[in-house]
């Protein structure tokens, strides 16, 4: 039981740090306190799982004339959801919320590199978004 939860715990805890430093480089997205970071970096996992292959599939067209650049956009509505969702956690803008997914998609990509064990590879993750 335990070894099915280490990974989802990892990844919550990458996700975690990557929103909080992400509240230090862009001044548009803050954190009342830490419940609302934690609460925020929980939701944006299951909002990645569960919405986002639906807004993939829904904009797939889109998402192909744009060479997946819409996919960025897809990524920064889901940071805006969960801004909606939590009391605790907002952003300025979408102009924030893009640039801040980006930010938070490589910086969680570049620590499952140094965290992640063979058997778990940064690989998987991009092919979920980065950042679930």
């Amino acid at each position: 039981m335990l070894d099915n939860l280490t990974p989802f715990l990892l990844h919550w805890a990458i996700t975690s740090l990557t929103l909080w430093v992400a509240s230090h480089v862009f001044s548009g997205l803050r954190f009342s306190d830490t419940s609302s970071l934690i609460v925020s970096a929980l939701l944006l996992g299951f909002a990645n799982a569960i919405l986002r292959p639906l807004l993939l599939f829904l904009t797939l067209p889109l998402t192909l004339v744009t060479l997946g650049a819409f996919l960025l956009v897809i990524n920064a509505m889901m940071l805006q959801l969960v801004s909606a969702m939590v009391s605790g956690f907002t952003i300025s803008g979408f102009r924030t919320a893009f640039f801040a997914s980006i930010f938070i998609a490589l910086l969680s990509f570049a620590i499952s590199l140094f965290v992640t064990d063979g058997d778990d590879t940064p690989w998987r993750e991009a092919q979920h978004g980065l950042w679930l």
